[in-house]
């Protein structure tokens, strides 16, 4: 019969142990000799190690006492994580310089056989979306933002671009009674690379080429020096994700400043650029409210609502592999510190704490409510009525909603 060091090893192979320091895997391997933990303990138990360490919060062997039984043992450090989960993140005592910039990559160019244009990979019949479509112009991002999907995709460190962009654009054959959306920022982010490999000059062509599509470039970058010396197409819109400083210094790595964004973004408004902004995620903090509204402030004072196609609100939402691959790496974030509930099969806040930082947000932009596209990305349809006072009753509604009114911004001509 198996003894249960035996099944200790077999379990420990199929946890995250190894993220954890050889002087916590020690002690917990101690403690799991002592109380015989099952391997979903033991496994819980990895990830709460982990999640202490990543949140900047006592280690597991700092927690640990004098335990009486197993029980005991396991329900304490539990209930300890789940306090710290359910009690927003204070950013007071965590360093941003815990990270370490030696965030490096290589181009790996390649002929593709296919071009990357499909359905945006997060859309769900469970949330309410917007049908985009999206193009795969880059693979994988030089940004590092500790929440990111995009890490779940791709190879670590290496960024693809297809050497034939420009050719299969130019080959693509689209409706040309549909007015299409099309976004290039969900592999990548679209402005950080500028125009290496030619991307940009394949994009304007297309733009050009074909006048019923409207391009969105989404970036955190204040990399605009291309839209700033060339003719920008009228149905290209430019649009950045924006966040407080505080998440932008401690989550968003590597990323343009808060200041750097929306000036670039008043820069190519200036020549007549159509422009949008991203308010996802929406991290709940201390003062994150306050913080939150001196955005929105900002942005109201910088920008008339003709200069605006779009204001996008979303929060954090994981799936099983990104949290994962979170724990894995050895960076602090306190991202993965907050109640995680089911979310159409994904993990994200309660949605009352959505309905209070999508209704605050859309409150404090109340002056562009009549002239500006306000949505909520992969949200549960539930919170449209009670944030915006109207709901769509399909994707299919929302998408003609949506398209048409970037249609009129821009000057486009709207065809469905």
């Amino acid at each position: 019969m198996q003894n249960y060091q035996e099944k200790l090893s077999e379990h420990l192979k199929k946890t995250s142990i190894d993220s954890l320091t050889a002087e916590e895997r020690t002690f917990l391997i101690d403690q799991a000799g002592t109380f015989r933990f099952s391997y979903q303990e033991l496994k819980q138990l990895v990830d709460m190690a982990i999640d202490f360490r990543m949140w900047s919060e006592p280690s597991l062997r700092d927690l640990w006492q004098d335990f009486p039984d197993k029980k005991s043992a396991f329900n304490t450090i539990r209930d300890h994580w789940n306090r710290l989960k359910d009690t927003p993140n204070s950013y007071s005592r965590f360093d941003p310089k815990s990270y370490r910039v030696d965030h490096k990559f290589t181009f790996v160019e390649t002929e593709k056989e296919s071009l990357g244009l499909g359905m945006c990979p997060v859309a769900s019949p469970k949330t309410r979306c917007c049908n985009l479509m999206t193009l795969d112009v880059v693979e994988s991002c030089g940004f590092d933002c500790s929440y990111c999907s995009i890490q779940s995709f791709y190879n670590d460190n290496q960024i693809g671009l297809d050497t034939n962009l420009a050719v299969k654009l130019d080959k693509l054959e689209l409706d040309p009674n549909k007015t299409y959306h099309i976004g290039t920022g969900q592999s990548s982010d679209s402005l950080l690379w500028g125009n290496r490999g030619g991307i940009l000059d394949a994009l304007f062509k297309f733009a050009k080429n074909n006048p019923n599509i409207i391009l969105e470039f989404k970036t955190k970058s204040d990399n605009i020096g291309y839209f700033l010396e060339h003719d920008v197409p009228k149905n290209i819109i430019c649009t950045w994700s924006l966040n407080t400083p505080t998440i932008i210094e401690n989550e968003e790595h590597l990323t343009a400043s808060l200041e750097k964004r929306i000036e670039s973004a008043r820069k190519v408004a200036d020549i007549g650029v159509k422009v949008g902004f991203h308010f996802h995620p929406i991290v709940e903090y201390e003062n994150y409210l306050e913080e939150y509204a001196e955005v929105y402030k900002q942005l109201l004072e910088t920008f008339e609502t003709d200069e605006v196609v779009l204001v996008s609100l979303g929060t954090l939402t994981f799936i099983k592999p990104v949290i994962k691959q979170l724990r894995g790496r050895d960076f602090k974030s306190k991202i993965l510190q907050m109640p995680l509930t089911d979310a159409g099969g994904k993990q994200s806040y309660p949605l009352q704490t959505k309905l209070t930082m999508f209704r605050h947000a859309y409150e404090n932009l109340k002056p562009w409510h009549d002239n500006v596209f306000f949505y909520m990305c992969m949200e549960d349809h539930s919170l449209w009525e009670d944030v915006f006072g109207y709901a769509y009753m399909t994707n299919e509604d929302f998408e003609r909603a949506m398209v048409s009114s970037y249609a009129n911004k821009t000057g486009v001509k709207y065809i469905y």
